[in-house]
């Protein structure tokens, strides 16, 4: 699954993939950091549950609390397991702010599943 948003010039792909361990997470970060080179920031979240319930979040750069947290936000209200989202962010400029860095995030990781309703 795949969405896009733009937000003041900002462009965030969001991106979500089924997941059973860790080194799942890790092979698809290597390849979205592969695929896009040039992007200002790759967040995400991810939750697996085989068992152990392992969960993490990452802001890659962005103010703590901005970007992977807002992403996880979302895979808890729609209760998900055994996924993970990404957020590819390249920076179109104008700042954003935590508040909108935030918004943005939440947004974007949110469109995902617009689809579903």
């Amino acid at each position: 699954m795949q969405s896009f948003v733009e937000i003041k010039k900002s462009k965030f792909y969001a991106y979500a993939f089924s997941v059973s361990c860790v080194s799942d997470v890790d092979i698809i970060l290597e390849n979205l950091k592969k695929e896009h080179k040039k992007a200002t920031h790759i967040c995400f979240a991810y939750k697996i549950v085989n068992g152990v319930e392992i969960i993490k979040f990452n802001d890659d750069g962005e103010p703590s609390g901005t970007a992977g947290k807002p992403i996880l936000n979302v895979i808890e209200k729609k209760n998900l397991k055994n996924i993970l989202i990404c957020v590819v962010r390249y920076f179109g400029g104008i700042k954003l702010g935590a508040g909108g860095l935030v918004r943005a995030y939440s947004k974007c990781a949110s469109s995902l599943f617009l689809e579903e309703k």
